[in-house]
């Protein structure tokens, strides 16, 4: 099975933004052992922004764009630096891809993607990828991973993407607000009722929400591919979803109907 797990900014650190250190080892055990079970693994990274926001000892995510750039650039060294020490202890090889979304509008970049990514596969190589925040504007970025995550998914013919957030899936109502609030287990389709469920606020150091979730859903789902969301902060929930267990919210493609 071809996997794209997208791993985002709450699953890698703290508030504070530093390093969740006990979490990343755990995740990565974890994606090391699937991967040792045959599976074919891409990962979509977020995080830059945010470890360079820690490594920078800032107070906040900045506003400004040239700082968010270089934020950028300081944090993506740090978390290929994680991933490589990590992913090496269980002798596995990681590489880097940075892209933009002008990168899969322009058939030939993306062919080349496409070649990339699957020659690293069939050489048994984990691509991380992540947009390439230091250079993007508006004109040319995705915007979010989790969009990113079910393009890359799409682009690479994924069985199945993996969304691992700060929340269990997607519920009736917002938990945080709603205490008897429940998770829906399964989505046939993106209707109106399962849109107006999102809210429109990620965490302090990423930028997504539910709302961008939604939007990955549609796209994984249109091109057939099934997406769970589930919580970055139990890693083994990777084992359970493989082994079939009903694990935060699958949105089925239409390949499984």
């Amino acid at each position: 099975m071809r996997i794209v797990v997208k791993i985002g900014t709450s699953t890698l650190t703290h508030e504070t933004g530093r390093i969740n250190i006990r979490r990343i080892e755990k995740l990565c055990k974890v994606l090391s052992d699937i991967k040792n079970a045959g599976h074919e693994l891409i990962l979509v990274s977020s995080g830059a922004i945010g470890l360079g926001v820690g490594k920078l000892n800032l107070k906040q995510k900045p506003e400004d764009m040239p700082t968010k750039q270089a934020a950028a650039a300081i944090g993506q060294c740090e978390l290929m630096y994680l991933y490589d020490k990590k992913f090496m202890e269980y002798n596995h090889i990681v590489a880097q891809i940075l892209i933009t979304g002008h990168d899969f509008d322009n058939p030939e970049s993306k062919k080349n993607f496409q070649n990339t990514v699957c020659r690293l596969l069939e050489m048994n190589v984990m691509p991380v990828i992540n947009e390439n925040d230091s250079i993007v504007t508006d004109e040319i970025s995705v915007g979010d991973n989790d969009t990113l995550a079910a393009i890359v998914a799409k682009t690479a013919e994924a069985d199945l993407l993996i969304l691992l957030s700060d929340i269990d899936g997607l519920y009736t109502a917002d938990p945080r607000e709603t205490p008897d609030a429940e998770i829906i287990d399964v989505v046939f389709s993106i209707t109106p009722e399962i849109t107006q469920l999102a809210g429109n606020k990620g965490t302090e150091l990423g930028t997504g929400g539910m709302v961008t979730k939604l939007h990955a859903a549609q796209i994984v789902m249109d091109a057939g591919i099934d997406m769970i969301i589930t919580n970055g902060m139990y890693p083994e929930n990777l084992y359970r979803i493989l082994d079939g267990e009903k694990v935060g919210t699958k949105f089925r493609g239409r390949k499984s109907l």
